[in-house]
């Protein structure tokens, strides 16, 4: 398959896993905790199993939140596979403010070469690949071809430059270090504006051009910002590492992230 088709199928698999996060969203939902104290919602299990059948047609493996126990050894060898957050920012689900997402990433080497990020409940899409670009949509119809999803969207960045410096930062874990990061900007570029929002949409933010920068130091799995970093490197953003500056890379022994940051 393509570039094209391939995000075409991401996508598809992305606004139906949305489906079943909105049908559990309404209800009263219980709620697990995960060994690493992590919640874990029906919702999650209902994107996971959606995805899964939805990208079978590829032909590729896939590694997801809520299949992370596969042995490093028997994928270690993967040239190619999907990375998947059935629901991304699952505290933001259970608190119903609406700032939760869908992300599906295809890794090729160690690196996001495309990913998709649907938000439910404003049905906003972003998706991409360095082929095609980064694309954001904000109604999109469902089983659409690949030219009906990129005329209904916007390429990015697409907003406009700002004089104030915009940072975002996670709503959900502030750190030490966030707050002297600020500082720092604070002393380069005079007053900063910061935003805080909670799942992947940090990263979209940045990619789209709403926000400067986005600083993470703090835990992450690589399943939360595969798919973002594969958006923002379409378009012309950059996901690094803090500590090397290179690039953040993918199918680690262990799949917990380093601190890293998106400008």
């Amino acid at each position: 398959m393509d570039t094209t088709s391939l995000l075409t199928c991401a996508i598809d698999a992305a606004l139906r896993a949305g489906d079943e996060i909105l049908a559990v969203y309404g209800t009263s939902f219980d709620v697990e905790r995960k060994a690493d104290d992590s919640p874990l919602t029906e919702a999650d299990r209902r994107a996971h199993r959606v995805i899964v059948e939805g990208l079978q047609s590829t032909g590729l493996p896939v590694l997801s939140e809520e299949g992370a126990d596969i042995p490093y050894d028997q994928r270690r060898d993967w040239d190619r596979f999907w990375l998947v957050d059935p629901l991304d920012g699952t505290k933001e689900f259970i608190k119903r403010n609406g700032e939760f997402t869908v992300n599906i990433a295809l890794i090729s080497d160690g690196a996001p070469v495309l990913g998709v990020i649907w938000v439910p409940v404003s049905r906003r899409l972003y998706f991409g690949a360095a082929e095609v670009g980064a694309y954001r949509a904000d109604e999109v119809s469902p089983r659409a071809s690949w030219s009906e999803y990129v005329a209904a969207a916007r390429r990015l960045p697409c907003e406009p430059a700002r004089d104030q410096m915009v940072v975002v930062a996670s709503r959900s874990h502030p750190s030490p270090e966030t707050e002297a990061f600020f500082e720092q900007l604070r002393a380069e570029h005079g007053s900063i504006e910061l935003r805080s929002v909670g799942s992947s949409l940090k990263i979209c933010l940045v990619a789209e051009g709403s926000a400067d920068v986005y600083p993470r130091f703090g835990p992450t799995m690589e399943w939360d910002i595969a798919a973002g970093q594969a958006i923002a490197v379409a378009a012309g953003r950059a996901v690094v590492d803090h500590e090397s500056g290179d690039p953040m890379r993918y199918n680690k022994a262990n799949l917990r992230n380093g601190w890293f940051i998106v400008r």
